[in-house]
């Protein structure tokens, strides 16, 4: 385990990237956590304000996003330094995703149907940050035997064509089936292969004259939605809280 740590996370320089998505979780838990202990006046945690202003989240997460980000950059992949403001990128990420909502809205939305969008957000970052950390590492592994490149080389051309299958199901609008397959190779195949969604850039380029398949895809669409939204809403509550209702409580978004 070790040695296999060494090869494809130390060596290639991925060690920062892992330090800044398990700190951009933990912080993103933490925050729900504390957040949602201010919402219903539990524990020491309080609303920070200066003079009357409110103050959210994301303005210390925007201070600690810079300097990590600015750190990591000078600092390169290796390192005390690239580790620590890993860290701290991270952090500051966690923050502001949190609040993703609030940022886009330009207003208070935290704990309303839109503050949903954070946890999406939240949830596609950090399934993205793990795409370059899963699995064996294609590139920077020095010390390569023969065998090991041409599996190499195998392995990166599987990525580049699960990688069309992503984009493909990305344009027709099936999001969380080209979030899938970028973990599970093929996955997106489906996603792909299968009807647009309405909306979606494929739908509206590529279907303006096939009233067929318009029609269809509607239909479809109607009825994925009518059997899933509950289940994700479920999820979001899960993760965000948004089931617990709390009256006469502040938005409680720190």
């Amino acid at each position: 385990m070790g040695h296999w740590f060494s090869r494809n996370i130390v060596e290639p320089g991925k060690l920062p990237m892992l330090l800044a998505l398990t700190s951009f979780v933990v912080t993103f838990l933490v925050t729900r956590t504390v957040t949602r202990l201010i919402r219903a006046g539990k524990g020491p945690f309080r609303n920070v304000s200066s003079g009357g202003l409110h103050i959210h989240h994301v303005v210390p997460g925007v201070v600690l996003t810079v300097l990590g980000g600015f750190g990591a950059v000078a600092s390169g992949r290796h390192g005390f330094g690239a580790a620590a403001f890993a860290v701290v990128f991270g952090i500051g990420a966690g923050l502001v995703l949190d609040e993703f909502a609030l940022i886009l809205h330009l207003d208070d939305v935290y704990w309303s149907e839109e503050g949903r969008q954070s946890v999406e957000v939240v949830v596609l970052t950090a399934a993205l940050m793990l795409l370059p950390l899963s699995g064996f590492s294609p590139l920077g592994v020095d010390d390569v035997t023969a065998e090991e490149r041409q599996d190499r080389v195998s392995f990166i051309l599987t990525l580049v064509l699960n990688f069309v299958l992503i984009l493909v199901a990305l344009v027709k609008g099936k999001l969380r089936m080209a979030l899938i397959g970028a973990f599970v190779p093929f996955v997106a195949l489906f996603g792909a292969v299968r009807l647009a969604r309405p909306g979606s850039w494929w739908w509206r380029h590529l279907y303006g004259r096939r009233h067929r398949a318009r029609a269809r895809g509607t239909v479809r669409a109607y009825r994925h939605d009518k059997r899933w939204t509950r289940v994700r809403r479920r999820v979001q509550d899960l993760i965000g809280g948004f089931q617990e209702r709390v009256p006469g409580r502040g938005s409680g978004t720190s």
